[in-house]
């Protein structure tokens, strides 16, 4: 498969015979002549549906890559309808795997913003608060939280010391973050 064979007659052959020759010789050059006729199309669509210039212009150039496979594999009837469906069907994708990145508010990110970088005026307050309220917890709370945190000690060293299981440790762990930051918002108000 050699990809630098020039197509027959690029600019008279037909969408079906540019598909047939790509098909049974695998040259990159003929896609590209084939899809360089309705890249304004797939640019349109895809500036439709991303509405941002740059990220179109990154979706033509992912249409083309997933082309080189997709064109093989589907029986391809008209090429500009099949094209343009790709299109939209690659936005559309591209779309919902961005939802799946969620804009968080950075204090719900810095666990309990004021206690863990307080000032050096509340420090020692901050800190008597989060030893009143770590002596709150229950037992395997306690003693996770503190080898997790205090002592860094990964879950699995938490187990091994402990003879919790893993999920035990991760459930511990989690249910004292939340009954820390319960505590110290209530001391703090």
């Amino acid at each position: 498969m050699s990809l630098f064979i020039k197509p027959k007659k690029p600019g008279k052959s037909t969408d079906e015979e540019l598909l047939s020759d790509y098909r049974a010789s695998g040259n990159l050059t003929v896609l590209g002549s084939l899809y360089e006729r309705y890249m304004s199309l797939v640019y349109g669509v895809c500036l439709k549906y991303l509405k941002d210039e740059e990220l179109a212009k990154d979706a033509v150039m992912g249409i083309f890559e997933e082309l080189v496979d997709k064109v093989k594999k589907h029986e391809i009837n008209q090429f500009r309808n099949w094209v343009y469906v790709l299109g939209r069907n690659y936005c559309l994708m591209q779309l919902r795997s961005g939802k799946k990145m969620e804009l968080v508010n950075l204090d719900e990110v810095m666990e309990f913003t004021p206690f863990l970088h307080p000032d050096d005026n509340n420090r020692e307050e901050a800190l008597k608060a989060l030893e009143h309220c770590i002596a709150g917890l229950t037992g395997g709370q306690k003693q996770s939280i503190d080898l997790f945190y205090l002592k860094e000690k990964c879950y699995k060293e938490i187990a091994d010391i402990t003879g919790y299981t893993l999920n035990e440790v991760k459930s511990y762990i989690q249910n004292g973050k939340r009954n820390l930051k319960i505590c110290l918002e209530r001391n703090s108000a």
